[in-house]
């Protein structure tokens, strides 16, 4: 049985990572079930009932609440408007734009009318096709049928029902999960840390700099090339040099995959340990912050062929092949 802080990390990664992109569960739609939906930075809660009855929500509230308070990762992206219904504020008093609508079709029968708004038009500026969709849309939710002098009100309904309303019941779920971990009367204090719980996407992407600055490096030291207990200064500084240039071309999935390898999750943390040694591929020890790097590479492109196999085993191996 695995224990130690970076089977810790490993695990509230694994969960978080459940939550932000979905688990591999059937419900005999699709090969997966989001919990969060939509494009990044207006994500909101799915309006799947299976996961409300089930009390899926208030698990991931749960969830949300511990990964924070043991420094682990964030749920990014989730729309200002569930963000401000959150905080206590009202689905009434909640700004929403069709980006924070998750379903296509719905979202393309509202945008049109958005629009029109925007520009002021009067509602000539639908066309039929356009003002029956919005109609059809409206009945369905119990509202009434666009008019000239109802356009502005009925567009906050629709967008309000299609955000806030259809989900009501998951938020509350999800406002739940966090209340029983004691984010929720954090939030009320410190309103000021619902954007360290929930950054936009842009925050949680890693930065290799942000890496590179929390690297501590090999020793200098002379060493024989034929040492078995490690390289010369020259290899070391080779293969210090490759992991720079990785760390620097690859994209931000890899990057942070090659975290999530280091450490045992995606979270950049302090004195992040580089060893060069005698191996066959790169291996870490994710509790000691540590990795292995073998030091015969003499070329990049080995080096990162066999770098970029060995993250890719972050989520089955502990940092091992």
């Amino acid at each position: 049985m695995a224990i130690g802080d970076g089977v810790n990390r490993h695990f509230l990664s694994m969960v978080m990572q459940k939550l932000q992109h979905g688990f591999t569960i059937d419900f005999g739609h699709a090969c997966g079930t989001l919990l969060f939906e939509g494009q990044p930075d207006h994500l909101i809660p799915s309006t799947s009932q299976v996961l409300a009855q089930n009390e899926f929500f208030i698990v991931a509230g749960r969830i949300v609440g511990h990964s924070f308070l043991h420094g682990g990762p964030r749920l990014a992206g989730l729309s200002p408007a569930v963000l401000h219904v959150l905080l206590g504020g009202t689905p009434q008093t909640a700004t929403i734009t069709p980006d924070d609508v998750a379903d296509l079709d719905i979202k393309e029968t509202i945008r049109p009318l958005y629009k029109d708004e925007e520009s002021k038009n009067q509602c000539s500026g639908l066309t039929e096709d356009q003002r029956a969709a919005v109609n059809e849309l409206a009945l369905a939710w119990d509202l009434p049928v666009l008019t000239e002098t109802n356009r502005t009100w009925l567009l906050h309904n629709l967008l309000q029902h299609a955000v806030l309303g259809r989900n009501s019941r998951q938020l509350k779920q999800f406002k739940q999960g966090l209340k029983e971990s004691l984010i929720l009367p954090l939030f009320e204090s410190r309103p000021d840390t619902v954007s360290s719980v929930f950054p936009r996407q842009s925050m949680a992407d890693c930065s290799a700099e942000v890496i590179l600055n929390n690297i501590k490096w090999p020793e200098d030291g002379g060493v024989a090339d034929d040492d078995d207990s490690g390289y010369s200064v020259e290899s070391k500084c080779r293969i210090m040099g490759y992991l720079r240039q990785f760390m620097r071309t690859v994209s931000q999935e890899q990057l942070k995959q090659l975290v999530k390898f280091w450490v045992g999750w995606e979270i950049p943390m302090d004195n992040m340990k580089v060893e060069v040694v005698r191996a066959e591929y790169p291996t870490s020890s994710t509790c000691f912050r540590t990795l292995r790097l073998p030091g015969y590479y003499n070329s990049y492109s080995e080096f990162s062929i066999h770098l970029e196999n060995c993250i890719a085993t972050n989520d089955t191996g502990f940092g091992l092949l």
